[in-house]
Order: structure tokens, then C-alpha cells, then sequence
């Protein structure tokens, strides 16, 4: 504590001494995002984002920094449309757009290529996080139709000395450095190196680990039309993850009553969790003229994790496997997966071509993508080994023995996109696209057991139509398709094993309206998705052969509306989000469950973000956040809801000069009313589980350019 309070006082004091005697930095504002950038992920070309016809969000390093946010999971303050999805802390990051879970296999992006986010994701590296929100059909093969979440990699720039420290309560520190410059004739060779290294020590009881991160990307422009970029980025995260809290019997526990800090994986013999990740990229770009360039870009990344956790999960003695006993007792099991390896790699060709046929302006983009999936695991061990309570108290023996098998996967992929936006009139445009899709997937147990395998051809087309009211103002329509591909078991209960769904195709229809003008940006959108959904239907019993059956059964709908606004004014930066949901089921074989609304998703959030630069202190931003959701259902026959929440942030940022350098303090109080309440209620594994809103908490930090 002595050492807390110290750095703390210290930060703040010798800001404040410093103040009075250095010229103080240009003030800057709270979101730290460029006034209208392009969105690369869209595949649209320069195309701003403010006039793309579809819903997007572009999250800047300077916002993370401000808020605080180390963690993907986190980014869930900053955008009304995503919220968490089995959001552990000490794990890896799960996240949900208008209401559908991403499938953190296939709904990941990293420069536009695709990438395995079953991983603790490095942010030290990344100059933003993009977030396409909605259907993906032409930017991705498969995906859950919530929509892509890019992570935009930086790039040398001249002359960058870059250093920080930061410490978050309880004892966390960590210190990082992004070190950059061009050299020789006409600058053409570049580099930046972000290295950091941080020990972790939250709030939360049991969960001490460290990380770091070393990334080095270069570049070298051959002439004026050439360009070549290479990068490399090694990661590593050892820490233990926090078990959750789930409904007790048939009652959901007062979240006023449960310590947000304590641990149920917290047992003598608990691991921690070990996500180990090297990623690596090679991108060549020739422009060979005006209006014609071709890139070519490929990627690997190796994952390595050992996966280890005293798992709570059901009570038997009340014959209730998804959730704990009413006396909040649960059975407790040694889980093990250890040595798991997952590996991508992808390589696009891709062409830009920009010019005039029969009097319209195009930006036609077409391209192919070849992309290759591997995860190999070991045996692995879930063992009962007693009986847990959720004050954290029990103790049990521990049982790592080797007693279940996993599951080998393997996945190929060539996909071939079209896309071109095209300027009818000077008011209206049209954007079309269309993604061909050939996948072959694998998979079979570690002991040989259980093969599938299938081939599939798929097709998503996506078109739009934008009209520009004014110089400022922009309404736009769309409708497009996404697919996901689903396998049948193979195993004996099945009528149908190893057998392939149909694809599954979403789609979506959007609406909205869009403005920019500088001092005031913003856009509604109105948005209805319609995914398939499958069950297995019959007795579905181990002892009886063909009792079950896989199929497509109905549908998932999401109506909604958000709506964003970015205003600035004077001292004032005022950034907010909006979403109303209604989820629901729709179509199902047994009417019991149509019209139920999907576990652990908000019917409306609301995200504010917001500054103000204090004219008496040059350099002096105050900062504020405020995050709302709504109720959730707990389980899947919406029999229990948890409440909606608020959540309150504070901050600030001083900018000083001092011997000619920049340094920047920036401090946070995170809950600031320290309110209590289930943040999420994710219902996972064919569990509820349950976690809390963390504790009031306090962290700091400091950014010298030298």
C-alpha cells in the first residue's frame, strides 16, 4: 500500500510542481481519432469512412491510452454495439457485435489478414483497432455475423523516442518502449521496435502473472512505386484465470453481496495459463501507374497455450449441470489442456484499380486469398476432484491425469473477392461486392476416433447504394449475406454423423444516415439480421443410436437501431454510442423456444466518452465515461435476467513540455462509485456463469518522447 500511495502522490505532485515552470504542450482531444479515416478492412480502397455505406468504428492508440485499456476485452467501453461474451479475466479476450458472439477463429483480422484470436492479443504494436459491425460475407470466407475486428499494425515513422511506465492497482507495473526512424537517400529505409514487459498483480485474489511483447516492423521503398514491409511480433502471458460466479439453484445471488475480487480458481495446485504467440508478415506493394497497383501479402502465426483452471461446473447433488447448488456449493474439476498449438497462415493477391468506364468513376478491388488452419492438442484432463464453494474457500486434492481426448482440426480455404465502388452521378454512388468461397475442413480426435471431414463452395454477395443530401450529409442502404459452416458429431447417437449442414447463410438489411462536417460527426443505422440456427433434435440419448439428429431449426433476428455522435467545440470533445436491441428467436421446431432472446446480450447500451481541455492549464484534459447495459438473460429459457448497470470512469491527461520534450501523465479511476453488479452472464460450455463488476480501481501512467 505504502508503495502505491507514493508513486501516486509522486506522479501527481511533480506534474503539478512542473506545470508552473515549462511551456506547456499543444492540448488535444479526448478520442484521438483521425477526422474521418478510410477503413482498410472494408476493402473499399481510400474511401473515407464517413462515406461508406455501411456501420464501422475505428478505435485509436491515444483513445486506449486514455482509457486505460491493455486488454481486447476492454474495448467494450468505447462502442454501444459491443459488449463482452465469456470476458475472463487472465484469458483470452470473447466479444459480441449487436448481439452475436465472434467466433474468435474466424472473425479476426490482422492487417486485413485472418488470424487466430484463441490467444492473449498484444495492443503495444497496434496504431488501432478497427471494428466492422455487421455482416462480413465479402471481407471474410466464414464468420459470425456480428461482424470483423481488425488490428492495424504500426508502422515506422521518422524520428519517434517513445517511453512509458504505467501501474495499475493492485501492484501491477509494467514499462514499454516504441523506438522509430527513416534513414538513407530520400528516407526509403524504416524501422520501429515496440518492446514492453509487465508484472501483474490485480485487484482480483489468485491471478499474479507477467506478459511481454516484442514487435519490430521495417520498410523499404524501392522508388516511388515500390514498397516493401516486413514484421515480426512475439508475445507472451502467464497468468491464472478467474473462474466465475453462476446462478445458485434457482435464484440469481446479489452481486452486492460477492467480493468482485474473489478467485474460485484459486487452489494449491491452480496453474496458470501460458498463451505463448509469434506472428510474422511479408507485404509487397507496386503501383504500376496512376490507377493500377498489385499487393501481395502473406502471414504466419503460431500460437502456443497451456490451458489449465479448477473449473467449476454444475452440482451434481442437486442433479443441475448449469449452474451451482442453491447453497452455493459446486462441483470442482481439475481441467488440463496443455501443449495446445494452433497455427495460420494466409497469403492474398490483390489488385487496386481505379479509373472511368462509360463515364462513372470506379474503385474496383479484386483479389484471392489462400488461408490455412491447423490446431493440434494433446490428451487432456477434466476430473472431478470434490466439492468448491463460492466464498473461495474449499480446498481439494488436485487429479491431472490424462483422461479425455481433444480434437485435431485442419482447415483450407482459397476465396476469390470482387468489389468495386462506383460513382453513378456526383451525388450517388453504388457499392457492390461478391466473395466465392472454396473450404475443406477436418477434424478427428487425438486417439483417431470421430473423423469428419467436408468440402463446401460458397458464395455472399453484399450490395449498397449511398446518396450525399449535401457536401456534409449522407443516407445510404444495404443488403448482404454472410455463411457459417456447421458439421453433425460423429459420433453413434447421430441419424446424420459427420455430415455437413447446409450453409448457413445470414443476412442483413441496413439503413442509415451519416454526417460530417468537423465540429459535429455522426450517423443513425437501422439494422435487421437474420442468422440460422441449429439443434439436435430428438431424445439425443448415448444409449440409443440414431436418437438425435442436426439440422437447421429456425432462425436468430436482430432488429436494432444505433446511432454515434462526435462533437467538438472549444474546450469540449464530446464522443458518444447508442444501441436498442431486440433479439429473438424466430421459426424453431418446439414453439417453447420462439421468441426467447439470446443469453448474456443487453437489449440497449449506452457508451460516452468525453474531455475537456482546461484553458487555465494549457496541456490539462479532463476526462470522463460513462458505460450503461441493459438486462440479460442468465439462461437459455429466460427464466432468470440479470439487471443493467452503470458504470462511471474518471480521468485526465497533462501534455508538458520540459527540456524541449513531451511528457505526458495520465491518471484514472475506473468505477469510480465503486457500483456493484453482474457485468455479464455469459452461458458458456452449456453453463451460466456469472462475473462481477470489478472494483473501483486506480491506475497511472507516463509517456516521455525524448
Amino acid at each position: 500500500m505504502a508503495f502505491r500511495t507514493t508513486f501516486i502522490l509522486s506522479a501527481l505532485a511533480l506534474a503539478a510542481l512542473q506545470a508552473t515552470a515549462q511551456e506547456a504542450a499543444q492540448t488535444v482531444t479526448v478520442t484521438g481519432r483521425s477526422a474521418n479515416p478510410p477503413l482498410g478492412l472494408a476493402g473499399f480502397g481510400d474511401v473515407p469512412l464517413g462515406r461508406l455505406p455501411l456501420s464501422a468504428t475505428s478505435i485509436g492508440g491515444p483513445q486506449l491510452q486514455d482509457a486505460g485499456i491493455t486488454s481486447l476485452a476492454d474495448i467494450t467501453r468505447m462502442d454501444a454495439a459491443i459488449s463482452d461474451a465469456y470476458n475472463a479475466p487472465g484469458y483470452w479476450s470473447m466479444l459480441a457485435v449487436r448481439g452475436f458472439v465472434l467466433d474468435n477463429r474466424f472473425n479476426y483480422r490482422r492487417d486485413g489478414l485472418p488470424i487466430n484470436a484463441e490467444t492473449a492479443i498484444a495492443l503495444g504494436n497496434k496504431s488501432s483497432i478497427e471494428v466492422l459491425k455487421g455482416l462480413s460475407g465479402i471481407q471474410a470466407g466464414t464468420s459470425s455475423p456480428g461482424g470483423l475486428v481488425n488490428l492495424v499494425v504500426k508502422r515506422p515513422v521518422p524520428a519517434l523516442r517513445n517511453a512509458s511506465i504505467a501501474w495499475a492497482q493492485d501492484n501491477s507495473l509494467e514499462a514499454a518502449v516504441d523506438l522509430s526512424d527513416r534513414s538513407g537517400a530520400d528516407a526509403a529505409f524504416g524501422w520501429r521496435l515496440n518492446a514492453s514487459a509487465a508484472r501483474l498483480d490485480p485487484t482480483i485474489n489468485a491471478s499474479e502473472g507477467r506478459r511481454h511483447l516484442v514487435a519490430l516492423a521495417t520498410d523499404w521503398r524501392f522508388s516511388k512505386t515500390s514498397r516493401l514491409e516486413a514484421e515480426v511480433e512475439i508475445s507472451h502471458q502467464r497468468q491464472p484465470s478467474m473462474a466465475g460466479f453462476s446462478v445458485l439453484g434457482n435464484r440469481v445471488p446479489d452481486a452486492s453481496a460477492i467480493d468482485p475480487n474473489t478467485n474460485l480458481n484459486n487452489q494449491p495446485w491452480s496453474l496458470p495459463v501460458v498463451l505463448d504467440g509469434r506472428t510474422a508478415s511479408l507485404r509487397y506493394t507496386q503501383e504500376i501507374n496512376r490507377e493500377l497497383s498489385v499487393t501481395v501479402h502473406g502471414m504466419s502465426q503460431h500460437l502456443r497455450s497451456d490451458d489449465r483452471v479448477a473449473f467449476p461446473f454444475g452440482c451434481s447433488a442437486e442433479n443441475n449441470y448449469d449452474r451451482y447448488c442453491s447453497d452455493g456449493s459446486f462441483d470442482l474439476y481439475d481441467f488440463r489442456s496443455e501443449g495446445e498449438r494452433r497455427r495460420s497462415d494466409a497469403l492474398d493477391l490483390s489488385l487496386a484499380w481505379r479509373g472511368q468506364i462509360a463515364g462513372m468513376a470506379h474503385q474496383l478491388g479484386t483479389g484471392v486469398l489462400f488461408s490455412r488452419y491447423q490446431a493440434r492438442f494433446n490428451r487432456q484432463a477434466f476430473n472431478w476432484v470434490g466439492i468448491g464453494t463460492i466464498d473461495g474457500l474449499s480446498v481439494t486434492p488436485p487429479d491431472p491425469s490424462l483422461t479425455d481426448e481433444n480434437t485435431h482440426r485442419t482447415e483450407r480455404s482459397t476465396e476469390w473477392r470482387l468489389q468495386d465502388a462506383i460513382t453513378i452521378t456526383e451525388d450517388t454512388s453504388l457499392f457492390a461486392g461478391v466473395r466465392v468461397s472454396q473450404l475443406q475442413r477436418d477434424s478427428v480426435r487425438t486417439d483417431g476416433s470421430r473423423p469428419t471431414g467436408y468440402d463446401q463452395h460458397l458464395t455472399t454477395p453484399w450490395l449498397a447504394l449511398s446518396h450525399m443530401l449535401s457536401p456534409r450529409d449522407m443516407v445510404y442502404a444495404s443488403w448482404g449475406q454472410g455463411v457459417e459452416s456447421e458439421v453433425t458429431p460423429n459420433r453413434p447417437r447421430f441419424s446424420n454423423p459427420g455430415q455437413a449442414l447446409p450453409a448457413m447463410k445470414s443476412r442483413q438489411i441496413e439503413a442509415g444516415y451519416k454526417r460530417r462536417n468537423g465540429a459535429l460527426d455522426g450517423g443513425i443505422a437501422l439494422f435487421e439480421v437474420h442468422r440460422p440456427a441449429w439443434s439436435d433434435i430428438g431424445s439425443c440419448t448415448d444409449d440409443e443410436p440414431g436418437s438425435c439428429t442436426r439440422k437447421i431449426d429456425g432462425e436468430a433476428r436482430h432488429r436494432g437501431i444505433e446511432a454515434e455522435l462526435d462533437w467538438r467545440a472549444g474546450a469540449w470533445n464530446l464522443r458518444g454510442s447508442v444501441m436498442l436491441l431486440r433479439a429473438r428467436r424466430e421459426g424453431a421446431q418446439d414453439p417453447a423456444i420462439n421468441g426467447l432472446k439470446p443469453t448474456n446480450v443487453p437489449e440497449r447500451s449506452l457508451k460516452l466518452q468525453a474531455a475537456y481541455n482546461v484553458a487555465a492549464l494549457p496541456g490539462l484534459a479532463l476526462l470522463g465515461y460513462v458505460t450503461h447495459e441493459g438486462r440479460r438473460a442468465v439462461l437459455p429459457d429466460n427464466s432468470l435476467q440479470i439487471g443493467g448497470w452503470t458504470r462511471v470512469d474518471i480521468g485526465l491527461r497533462y501534455a508538458m513540455k520540459l527540456d524541449g520534450r513531451t511528457l505526458t501523465w495520465r491518471a484514472g479511476i475506473d468505477n469510480l462509485a465503486d457500483h456493484r453488479a453482474w457485468k455479464e452472464a455469459p452461458f458458456q460450455f452449456g453453463h451460466a456463469y456469472l462475473y462481477p463488476l470489478p472494483e473501483r480501481q486506480v491506475h497511472v501512467s507516463l509517456t516521455a518522447d525524448f
